[in-house]
């Protein structure tokens, strides 16, 4: 389970980091509303923890945001604010939940595990995109005729542009998404399993194919030559 943390104090940030990699979870860290958005956008996360006051781009106008183009994955806000107006503000606002700081990780933890429950019962084994489907459960992927097992990075990259059809998806979250932390040698990684993808999608006859925008990164797009 992958969990997105936007604060800008990076001491809470960091502590945040900690608690959650100590559970198990997969974490990355922004430090304002800017990249927040961009990041929450990938639909990469199955939760975002969300403050308030951030440089660039309030937390609240990031909620607004991200709900409006659809996303719909589950945010708990933590923040100072303890007022019942800016509790209400929040959860009106596309919140799932509120958390006031300063909070026990315990808390926290029971708080998470609650909304990903609740977020995981409309999970689907498949996915679609174009005529291809992606099987959570196997790591298959399928078209009209045929199917093809596929590794773990495989699956999670193709997986990630599946669900984000259509839209460029820069390398570093694609990194982040599947490698973690950026490191230089991720890029030649990087081509080198979109390569593998790419065979694989011939294989299954795919109407959808993965168009490369340089210096830029990945979209999965209907093939325009049939």
């Amino acid at each position: 389970m992958r969990i997105l943390v936007v604060e800008d104090e990076k001491k809470i940030a960091d502590g945040l980091e900690a608690i959650l990699r100590r559970e198990g979870y997969e974490v990355d860290t922004v430090y304002d509303g800017r990249n927040g958005l961009d990041y929450m956008l990938s639909s990469i996360y199955d939760l975002v923890l969300l403050d308030v006051m951030l440089p660039k781009v309030n937390g609240l106008d990031v909620l607004k945001a991200a709900r409006g183009e659809g996303i719909s994955v589950p945010v708990i806000i933590l923040t100072a604010r303890s007022q019942t107006e800016d509790k209400i503000l929040g959860l009106d606002g596309g919140a799932d939940d509120y958390l006031t700081k300063p909070f026990d990780a315990a808390e926290l933890l029971a708080r998470i595990r609650a909304r990903t429950r609740v977020s995981s019962g409309v999970n689907q084994d498949r996915i679609a995109a174009g005529d291809i489907w992606l099987e959570k459960s196997t790591q298959r992927l399928g078209g009209k005729s045929n199917s093809v097992k596929l590794g773990n990075k495989e699956f999670q990259l193709l997986e990630c542009l599946m669900i984000n059809k259509n839209q460029i998806l820069p390398r570093d979250l694609l990194i982040m998404k599947v490698w973690g932390p950026l490191e230089a040698a991720e890029y030649n990684n990087l081509e080198v399993y979109i390569s593998f993808l790419r065979k694989k999608l011939r294989f299954v006859k795919a109407s959808v194919e993965i168009v490369t925008t340089k210096g830029v990164g990945y979209s999965l797009e209907e093939n325009k030559n049939g």
